[in-house]
């Protein structure tokens, strides 16, 4: 007999999601702390359901990568995710026995016994659904599921892992389909920061963001959430907030977000070690073989799962940057296509993110000023609806984020 979200909700209408990284369950005493939060929100009447990441990083005896370790080289596998997936099960029965240790009544569960239904890409599983009458099930019996994340079951039965930072996603996967009042993401810092601490001077947490902000900030270099994630809570209106373990405060991502066009940036994020490739495709007037080749060089690299980015195509060519370690394959892949190849290395992305910025004028025009000011070439830019993506020399990566940090006023709090 399965307990309908309809009937758990009547009883308990306060269902919260609280998920816990790999540096905040790494230790006994913030174990100790991130137990308070659920305890915390038990109190505040909400019924809470967990997730928790490995337990802190390599090195770290029962972290993912320590784990992997144990194989050595190998190929994505339904044996590579079984041993990835244990640490996110020990933390989890960690978690529950310190819970129980508290008062409470907790089960830890795998992502499978939480209903996460994931396809077979091993090493990178997609959910298919989630099916959380269990979950739901024990919550109405007044227990607290502790569900390991990063991890979900196929079909056929096989745990399947979510890739990187897919204990995020396990969250807020889990948070739309109970249908949950709140998600809690839980980390080191104390919410979505306007720039990166270790490089950028005068940051700080920003109390609101739209889901589309974060979502952009998440795919183009910010580490406090899975762009993963970020994605499924915009699509399926899922609201969270991300906080930070020991403080409780952070930052809320919803889309009842005032839009002050008079302060379009919200964040900066930043991608490192890139490399610009310009390959020049000649005088050929053929449109049809221009198109071709083109699909040809883009079909090779897809391949090879080379990922790309700032992708440009026009009469001078076809521009993209690639991560550095991947440059030789790119090489390799086309050193046949009879095509000169100039190559950048040593490059970094600045991606400056804001809602703000959709149907304001001249906000390229602001951040070139601010560039030109710190004497920093653009390379290469490429821009979206709320983002503008440039590309920079590694060794003038830091000048340019902090040089638009100032231009934009984001030392102050935006919202």
């Amino acid at each position: 007999m399965t307990t309908d979200a309809a009937t758990v909700h009547r009883a308990h209408p306060r269902l919260i999601v609280q998920k816990f990284g790999g540096t905040s369950v790494a230790k006994d005493d913030l174990r100790e702390v991130a137990v308070s939060r659920v305890l915390e929100a038990r109190a505040r009447g909400f019924c809470p359901v967990v997730v928790v990441s490995a337990m802190g990083r390599i090195g770290d005896p029962y972290a993912t990568d320590t784990l992997l370790s144990l194989l050595g080289p190998a190929k994505p596998s339904a044996n590579r995710d079984l041993i990835a997936a244990v640490g996110e099960l020990i933390s989890a029965a960690v978690f529950a026995e310190l819970l129980i240790k508290w008062g409470a009544k907790a089960q830890a569960l795998s992502g499978g016994q939480a209903g996460v239904v994931v396809d077979d890409r091993w090493g990178d599983a997609q959910i298919i659904e989630v099916r959380p009458d269990y979950v739901l099930q024990i919550v109405g019996e007044g227990v607290i599921p502790v569900v390991a994340g990063f991890q979900g079951m196929t079909p056929d039965g096989a745990i399947a892992t979510l890739g990187r930072g897919g204990s995020d996603l396990s969250a807020v996967a889990l948070g739309s389909s109970l249908k949950a009042e709140a998600v809690e993401i839980f980390t080191d810092v104390s919410g979505v920061m306007s720039g990166d601490p270790r490089r950028v001077a005068g940051v700080h947490a920003v109390e609101r963001i739209t889901y589309e902000e974060m979502t952009e900030l998440a795919a183009h270099g910010a580490k406090v959430m899975h762009h993963k994630a970020a994605s499924w809570a915009m699509q399926t209106k899922t609201p969270y907030s991300v906080k930070g373990l020991r403080t409780n405060q952070g930052t809320l991502v919803d889309d009842a977000v005032p839009i002050d066009r008079d302060r379009p940036v919200t964040g900066i994020a930043a991608i490192h070690d890139l490399a610009f490739v310009h390959m020049i495709l000649g005088e050929i007037e053929d449109r049809e073989k221009l198109g071709k080749l083109e699909l040809e060089i883009f079909g090779r690299l897809a391949r090879r799962g080379i990922s790309i980015d700032l992708i440009n195509v026009n009469r001078a060519g076809v521009f993209f940057a690639v991560e550095s370690h991947n440059l030789p394959v790119v090489r390799t892949e086309l050193r046949d296509l009879n095509m000169a190849v100039r190559v950048r290395e040593g490059c970094a992305k600045l991606s400056i993110v804001g809602a703000g910025m959709r149907g304001t004028p001249g906000v390229m025009y602001r951040v070139v000023q601010a560039l030109e000011a710190q004497g920093v070439e653009i390379i290469h830019s490429t821009d979206s609806n709320i983002t503008i993506s440039i590309l920079v020399r590694e060794e003038d990566a830091t000048k340019a984020e902090q040089g638009i940090h100032d231009y934009f006023h984001l030392e102050s709090e935006r919202r």
